[in-house]
């Protein structure tokens, strides 16, 4: 692998330039999916086709992709899915603090890279469902182990500042059972859990045991509210109350009769089982609790700030980690409210709100990051994976979309269709990118767009203008559209201003970032 590496990135250095982009770094990913996705002998797939794997690899592995070629065509199914070849870059299994900055180089030299073809060399030895890959660009997340022999700043710390359960919690993220629990990418929820109750075990001399176990439901749902939410607004009122909406979800859904099992709840009380549900809080997927600080300590402060991880839209690791740290104390104080408090504490955290709305909100959903479509765009089509020809030379396009183009001998002629997702819109630009190709005819279905409203919101909204489209969860007509308001602190999205004390609405009927839906069944 080195001596790829190697080579490609000598390329990038002597300006070699060609026609097509290179091929991503894709990263296998099934949401809530198996663990393993196989692999296969090249000489085995021409043989036998897919079924007899030489091997698996794990989600969050990362690969550089590549068309094998045999007798003047790329390996692929009979409907035109390629199988391609693989030259894995981190190995999910394996990965260390080192492969995060490996796959951050290697994605920016391969951004940077143009060839004339996609075709694999001669060392590649096996193949892929190219399908089972995405271009998703998101480096494993570590946080550094704290060096032997130290003790972390604030381990232990005894403040009645957010009262006993946050103490709880902030020790917990200061013991070695928290650190140890994001060692390894693979099985982080399952390690986090076995964290808390090693550290439950043994800390009953210093706290109640009821009072460990609420800690410990309060973190799970500080994580979630934390990481399901969205980073960007950091310690703004919109943001904050995002956060203690999320709580009421979790906190409603995991109380006396709406207690379910398919929501995650075992019995009364018990967030922790439904803030970390998969199915309903996508986040805590195996594959995404790699790439991001959901199970990490991260209200552990370290002696050294350069140690901190670097993360996705943060420049400076460090201040990455305040800001979340900032975050949760903005809450923190809420959401035990929410959680453990009377009907009078929860008119407090969202005053002038119904309290039947409050009572029955169960869900929500985020528009912007529902199933995209454009609308406005015809002959727009999504390729999860397809051979597109020019000659002699052959270009993979996986996990992309297209503007198809005209009708020519063996497919149609194309054109990148690329998305940008700005905070209000989709900016979309069409970009020529492999002229002369011809994308396989097989692969490509020209189906339209449905059910996909203004930015995804429920029918009857008006805006002067629109910046994006979304489709909508089957859910949402059985519900109500929920506006709630929360009286909050708000120190800006850096987390850095004096507080304002604010009250601020999230959802109704058209809000385009939030809206939280009561009443369904």
């Amino acid at each position: 692998m080195k001596t790829f590496l190697l080579a490609f990135l000598l390329l990038i250095t002597l300006n070699v330039a060609a026609g097509i982009p290179a091929t991503p770094v894709m990263t296998f990913y099934k949401f809530n999916g198996d663990l393993d996705t196989p692999y296969y002998t090249i000489d085995g797939f021409i043989k036998r086709g897919a079924s007899s794997p030489a091997g698996y690899l794990a989600q969050g592995s990362s690969v550089i992709p590549c068309l094998v070629i045999r007798n003047g065509k790329p390996l692929t199914d009979r409907k035109g899915i390629p199988y391609v070849g693989i030259e894995v870059l981190v190995n999910s299994r394996q990965a260390t603090l080192a492969s995060s900055e490996l796959f951050k180089k290697t994605v920016a030299a391969r951004k940077a890279m143009s060839v004339t073809n996609h075709h694999c060399d001669s060392s590649v030895k096996y193949v892929m469902n190219v399908r089972t890959m995405f271009n998703l660009g998101k480096a494993p997340f570590f946080a550094p182990p704290i060096p032997a022999g130290e003790r972390p700043v604030g381990a232990g710390r005894q403040s009645s500042e957010h009262g006993q359960l946050d103490d709880i919690v902030q020790a917990f993220h200061n013991s070695p059972e928290c650190e140890l629990a994001n060692r390894s990418l693979i099985g982080r929820r399952q390690a986090l859990s076995s964290a808390w109750q090693r550290f439950i075990d043994k800390s009953q001399r210093s706290w109640p045991k009821s009072a460990l176990a609420r800690a410990k439901h309060l973190d799970y749902t500080m994580r979630t509210a934390i990481f399901e939410g969205h980073l960007g607004r950091g310690c703004n009122a919109y943001g904050a109350c995002e956060r203690n909406i999320i709580a009421l979800s979790i906190r409603n859904r995991g109380r006396g009769k709406g207690c379910a099992k398919y929501q995650g709840c075992r019995f009364p009380g018990d967030y922790q089982g439904v803030a970390s549900k998969v199915s309903q809080y996508n986040i805590w997927d195996a594959y995404l609790t790699q790439i991001s600080g959901l199970t990490s300590c991260f209200l552990r402060a370290l002696p050294e700030p350069s140690g901190y991880p670097s993360a996705e839209g943060s420049s400076n690791p460090a201040a990455y980690y305040d800001k979340i740290r900032s975050m949760y104390n903005q809450n923190v104080d809420d959401v035990q409210q929410i959680l453990y408090g009377d009907d009078q504490a929860l008119r407090a955290v969202f005053p002038a709100t119904s309290m039947n709305g409050l009572e029955r909100l169960k869900h929500y959903y985020h528009a912007p990051a529902m199933g995209k479509c454009y609308p406005n765009h015809d002959r727009i089509e999504y390729m999860s994976g397809a051979v597109a020809r020019n000659g002699n030379d052959f270009a993979l396009i996986a996990n992309a979309r297209i503007k198809v183009d005209q009708k020519v001998e063996g497919g149609y002629l194309f054109r990148s269709f690329v998305v940008k997702e700005e905070e209000e819109e989709d900016v979309i630009s069409i970009v020529d990118n492999y002229p002369g190709f011809v994308v396989d005819g097989r692969r490509v279905s020209l189906k339209g767009s449905s059910n996909c409203p203004p930015y995804g919101a429920p029918r009857g909204c008006h805006y002067q203008r629109i910046g994006r489209y979304r489709r909508t969860p089957p859910w949402l007509k059985s519900g109500k559209p929920l506006a709630i308001s929360c009286q909050i602190e708000d120190r800006g999205k850096q987390c850095l201003s004096s507080a304002v004390r604010k009250t601020v609405t999230v959802g109704g009927l058209c809000d385009t970032q939030m809206i939280p839906v009561s009443a369904v069944p």
